[in-house]
C-alpha cells in the first residue's frame, strides 16, 4: 500500500459495558459473522489490525483500516454485519507506515 491511502481509527462501541463478557448467542453469533467479513480485509491489508480491546471500563473494538477514499470506508462499514447491534466511530488518522515514512 502506498501513501496516497487514507487512514482511519475505527472504534466499535458495543451495546454495554458488559458485552465482551455476556454477550448472548445471536449476539456472538452476529459478532462471529462481524470477524469472518473483516477477514479478507484483514488479508489484503485494507484492515491494517483489529480486535477487541480488554479495557476494564468496557471492551470495545478497535481497528486501523486503509482506504482509497472516504466512500470506500462508507461502503465496508454499512456492509458490516455487527451494525445494528454496535455502532462505530470513526477518526481520521495520519499514520505512519512502513510505506510512508
Amino acid at each position: 500500500m502506498g501513501s496516497d491511502k487514507k487512514h482511519f481509527l475505527l472504534r466499535l462501541i458495543p451495546p454495554r459495558k458488559s458485552f465482551t463478557a455476556d454477550m448472548s448467542e445471536e449476539e456472538r453469533r452476529i459478532m462471529q459473522a462481524h470477524v469472518s467479513y473483516w477477514a479478507p480485509y484483514v488479508k489484503d491489508g485494507t484492515m491494517i489490525v483489529m480486535g477487541p480491546v480488554m479495557d476494564p471500563e468496557g471492551g470495545y473494538g478497535l481497528g486501523v483500516i486503509a482506504v482509497d477514499d472516504e466512500d470506500q470506508l462508507h461502503r465496508l462499514l454499512a456492509a458490516d454485519p455487527a451494525n445494528g447491534l454496535n455502532r462505530y466511530e470513526v477518526f481520521l488518522m495520519r499514520a505512519v507506515t512502513r510505506d510512508n515514512r
